[in-house]
């Protein structure tokens, strides 16, 4: 994803104020999540980071373009193919997965919406995606385009894809799901929409889901944190708290499911990274994290986000910490 608002710089690399390292809340939530990964790492597995920097939506704005993802809005070109569930490349477009019915399982009565990054068709609505919103601290583009990887398949098409894996799996575990958008609106929501889907569902969790655009080289994942804001029509004071929590359960589910390193360029090892600039968490009432999956520029990390089943287990990682922390 990219950083909305051509006036703002891509936030410099920094330690998260969660300093413990990942691997220590790793031990702590995942048991042999250590030994798993060295285990995993020592007969190859991925080892580096992921994310980059973002770009606002304009309308010359192309996932192909080789500019950084957004964090917060996206979009596609036509003509591209969508890799399917076994990760080689399908005439399809979008995945056309059913939400089953929520069941009774230990998840039973709670709420989570699930934001999937960009929507498909952002490209074709340049002025209503570059439409300023308020997000409490200032005022930024409603959406952006996203990133693609060097193929050209959209980092919107995967958010959906994933968030029909994730919507599935929280669904047998008896949750609510709700997400913001399924490839069925012409554009957007705008970020400060996808904020307020989440709390009007008053949702017990929401995540955003989002894959990088940075340089080759970059590797890995990272989950963004809210900082704590009250401006505007922004207050986050009271889910800083939560959403770290949130945070730290996903990413060290992430990293013991997936087999996927923490973020190579920021965050200091943790894969967590604290941000005040965002409008989808700085509007957020409910607690919420948005996460970066891999890096799509990267050819490393971009096998593994076209490949289905690394999909799979991404939707996976996530669930099983989604659940950590509503089961408390």
């Amino acid at each position: 994803m990219s950083y909305t608002g051509p006036d703002l710089d891509p936030p410099q690399p920094r330690r998260s104020p969660l300093r413990r390292p990942l691997t220590v809340a790793i031990a702590a939530l995942v048991p042999g999540a250590l030994l798993g990964w060295g285990v995993y790492a020592a007969v190859g597995g991925p080892d580096g980071g992921g994310g980059g920097t973002d770009r606002a939506a304009g309308a010359s704005a192309s996932p192909s373009s080789g500019s950084a993802s957004s964090t917060e809005d996206s979009g596609t070109p036509t003509g591209t193919t969508s890799p399917s569930a076994d990760g080689k490349p399908s005439a399809s477009g979008r995945p056309q997965t059913s939400a089953p019915a929520a069941g009774s399982g230990p998840l039973k009565g709670k709420v989570v919406v699930i934001d999937p990054g960009h929507n498909p068709d952002n490209f074709r609505h340049p002025s209503e995606i570059n439409r300023k919103v308020d997000i409490g601290t200032n005022r930024k583009e409603c959406d952006t385009t996203g990133t693609s990887t060097n193929a050209g398949w959209p980092e919107a098409e995967f958010t959906l894809d994933v968030a029909h894996r994730l919507r599935a799996l929280l669904e047998e575990q008896g949750a609510t799901v709700k997400l913001t958008q399924d490839g069925d609106r012409p554009y957007g929501p705008c970020v400060d929409e996808r904020a307020r889907i989440g709390n009007e569902a008053r949702a017990d969790a929401a995540i955003s889901l989002h894959a990088d655009g940075a340089g080759a080289g970059n590797r890995g994942f990272h989950v963004i944190l809210p900082g704590a804001v009250h401006e505007g029509a922004a207050d986050t004071r009271a889910i800083v708290a939560p959403s770290a929590e949130l945070g730290r359960r996903i990413a060290g589910n992430f990293v013991r499911v997936t087999g996927s390193a923490p973020a190579n360029y920021l965050g200091g090892g943790t894969g967590l990274v604290t941000r005040t600039d965002l409008g989808g968490l700085n509007l957020s009432t409910v607690p919420k994290v948005f996460i970066e999956c891999g890096n799509m520029r990267d050819s490393q990390d971009a096998a593994l986000l076209t490949s289905g089943s690394w999909r799979q287990k991404a939707a996976q990682g996530m669930s099983e910490g989604i659940v950590s922390f509503l089961r408390g």
